[in-house]
């Protein structure tokens, strides 16, 4: 008897639940705002699965790249005019949103719809003014912002902190239990833990007592904290370091050149501490030939250790006039991997001959072992290569020779750059002159003379050979980028300067030569620094990406920064790129990688300025407070409908003088927005007027010096 065939089953299959860049997708198809239930059709999504769907559709909501219109409708932001950016709060109210596209978005202060200074935001365009867009606050994404620094105050018998930063217009209640036993007047570090209280104003505690206002030091913390700057390194980090030695194993030097008997040199300035750059220069028949050393901090730093990423979370070292906060520690940055003097270090070494006209006709870059010979200062260079100081002369006689090399051939290719159209912004740069007690005696221009320049020209000359050996090699790496400046900034920026009697034919598109020629016809006015500033202030901001656009400022196709690794975290991401192409191995990162810490590192690069300028900001105003009354000359720097900004001749110091303070007239600011008239007298203060002034008053509240002009 033969069996009957069982019949076989259908097979149902299980259509896999769609992931965000699915969702993403399907938006991106139907070119319209969706219903939940119209995801769910068009997805095809049974009702038991409809719950994956909408967590999916609320992650896309929190991460910006879905916009909830109302109830259950959602968008992509782009279908909306909505861009994704950091909120800018200025103190009297409105702020502005720097998108990640690079464009500048203003929103009214009714519009910030309770999003804070510092803020991730989406902002929709809501219509487009003469000065660009105007928006509103859709929807705040991520508060980076943790600390708030703040005054501890006292009102009958409840504690509040008064935050430091007038663009936070709100006090923090502090409960009793919360207030950590911190002292009444002193500034503190609070964190909200509800957004309101029984005051009707956030709840919070005090996690960091930071000490008396009157001391500059307690500023400087509070800076740190406001900025959220990595102070102290992990245990974990400690305990790597315990594995790392004090000097370079001999077993490290095996199979790489060795150029101990070459004498390079370090040149830093008197307080430098961690050395990452040495060179030599030879004369020869054929030319010259140059070597940059540079300190293989990534032989001792692996890719994902512990070290790495502490190193990748700070992304920079941060410089104060009174401390330091570093990437690395100091075993490492100050010790094991800094070029000292007369001890062996292990370096990856770009060494370059040039023709006599400075041509690169040879390129070699590899890992070697070097024992710098010097450490030098720039104020001993410049003494012996201008000055030629007969006592330093003698005391570097062994190095001296090479020095005049160097000094040859970095003229040489500074004067080769220049002829392509590097732009050289000759701007004073600060100095803060502190006793041995911490107290500030001064405030300088900081010196830049030819040992700087040399410096500059000879790292300058080593980034572009390691990112065209990159290239060439077809490795991805993170270029040091800098785009071509707006054209409309660029017109605009012309009515500024004084080239009344010049005709200037504006290109279309600006070039660095362009650049060039401006800071040309302006190098011997009396305000050449100013204008010089405002030149600077119309291009775009530098930043690190894996593509390739050239760089605008030094009018270099191919640019990489390699030469600081121990201060810099994307020098360390192109040191292992090198390392790699020269072992003829993968890639270390993939240009996905590179994107996402390109973005990264270049935000990192400017909360470490904007901490820095806030520091520099309280010295000038510590420097100060002990010259209230006292006359300087200065010129206006910048003029708003508040008042206008004066340059002090004597000291690096900027102050203002408002409005309410020019008692004379009454004063509105014309349409250029470059000067300030007087409706009754006509009396006018623009931009490069000289004035006198007195120090009416310095707040250390708000960090402002307020001049007071003298008739």
């Amino acid at each position: 008897m033969s069996k009957k065939k069982e019949k076989t089953p259908f097979k149902i299959s299980k259509k896999p639940i769609p992931s965000e860049e699915g969702i993403i997708q399907l938006f991106q198809k139907s070119k319209k705002a969706l219903l939940l239930k119209e995801i769910y059709h068009l997805l095809n999504v049974p009702k038991a699965e409809r719950e994956q769907i909408r967590n999916l559709v609320k992650a896309l909501v929190e991460k910006g790249k879905l916009i909830q219109i109302r109830k259950r409708r959602f968008a992509l932001p782009e279908s909306l005019s909505i861009l994704k950016g950091k909120l800018r709060v200025h103190p009297d109210g409105y702020g502005f949103v720097e998108t990640e596209e690079g464009k500048t978005v203003f929103v009214p202060q009714r519009r910030l719809n309770k999003a804070l200074d510092g803020d991730i935001v989406l902002v929709r365009i809501e219509k487009l003014a003469r000065k660009g867009p105007e928006g509103s606050i859709v929807t705040v994404l991520e508060r980076p912002r943790k600390n708030i620094v703040g005054y501890l105050v006292k009102r009958h018998k409840f504690f509040f902190v008064e935050p430091e930063d007038r663009r936070l217009p709100f006090e923090i209640f502090i409960p009793k239990k919360k207030r950590l036993k911190a002292k009444e007047g002193n500034l503190v570090v609070a964190q909200i833990l509800q957004s309101t209280s029984e005051f009707g104003v956030p709840l919070g505690e005090i996690i960091k007592d930071l000490g008396d206002p009157e001391e500059i030091t307690t500023h400087c913390l509070a800076t740190v904290f406001k900025f959220n700057l990595p102070q102290e390194f992990s245990s974990d980090v400690e305990k790597e370091l315990e594995n790392i030695p004090d000097e370079v194993p001999e077993e490290d030097k095996i199979g790489r050149i060795d150029l101990r008997n070459i004498p390079l040199v370090t040149i830093d300035g008197e307080s430098a501490r961690d050395f990452d750059d040495a060179i030599c220069v030879k004369k020869n028949s054929k030319g010259f030939t140059l070597w940059v050393a540079i300190a293989d901090v990534s032989h001792y730093v692996k890719k994902g250790s512990h070290l790495d990423q502490e190193a990748y979370e700070r992304g920079t070292s941060v410089y104060f006039p009174n401390m330091v906060l570093p990437m690395f520690p100091k075993k490492l940055s100050n010790g094991l991997c800094s070029l000292n003097p007369l001890v062996d270090r292990l370096a990856m070494v770009v060494e370059l001959d040039f023709t006599p006209k400075g041509k690169i006709r040879n390129r070699k870059i590899y890992e070697a072992v070097i024992r710098s010979q010097a450490r030098l200062t720039y104020t001993e260079v410049k003494k012996m290569l201008l000055d030629k100081d007969k006592k330093l002369i003698k005391k570097y006689q062994h190095l001296y020779p090479m020095l005049l090399s160097a000094g040859e051939l970095a003229q040489i290719l500074r004067e080769k750059r220049m002829a392509r159209g590097s732009l050289d912004f000759d701007l004073p740069e600060p100095e803060i002159i502190l006793n041995l007690e911490g107290k500030i005696e001064n405030i300088v221009k900081r010196e830049r003379n030819l040992a700087h320049m040399l410096i500059e020209d000879f790292m300058i000359t080593a980034n572009e050979a390691v990112a065209e050996f990159l290239t060439e090699k077809g490795f991805p790496l993170l270029y040091r980028v800098h785009e071509t400046p707006d054209s409309n900034k660029v017109k605009e920026l012309i009515e500024f300067l004084p080239l009344e009697n010049t005709k200037i034919k504006i290109p279309e598109e600006p070039t660095p030569k362009f650049f060039q020629k401006l800071l040309d016809l302006i190098k011997d006015h009396p305000l050449s620094y100013l204008y010089n500033h405002l030149l600077l202030r119309s291009l775009k901001q530098a930043k690190y990406s894996p593509h390739n656009v050239g760089h605008f400022g030094l009018a270099s196709t191919c640019y990489c920064h390699f030469t600081s690794p121990i201060r810099r975290y994307p020098d360390l991401v192109v040191h292992r790129a090198l390392k790699r192409a020269l072992r003829k191995k993968r890639a270390p990162y993939t240009e996905d990688e590179l994107e996402e810490m390109g973005k990264s590192l270049s935000i990192k690069e400017r909360t470490a300025e904007e901490a820095e300028r806030e520091v520099f900001k309280k010295f000038q105003c510590f420097f100060m407070k002990d010259k209230i009354g006292e006359a300087f000359s200065g010129i206006i720097s910048g003029v708003t409908a508040f008042g206008f900004f004066v340059d002090l001749k004597e000291y690096l110091v900027s102050g203002v003088v408002r409005v309410v303070d020019l008692v004379d007239d009454f004063y509105v600011l014309d349409e250029k927005g470059i000067s300030l008239i007087g409706k009754q007298k006509g009396k006018v203060y623009q931009i490069g007027q000289t004035v006198k002034v007195k120090v009416k008053n310095v707040d250390l509240r708000r960090f402002q010096i307020n001049f007071q002009l003298i008739e």
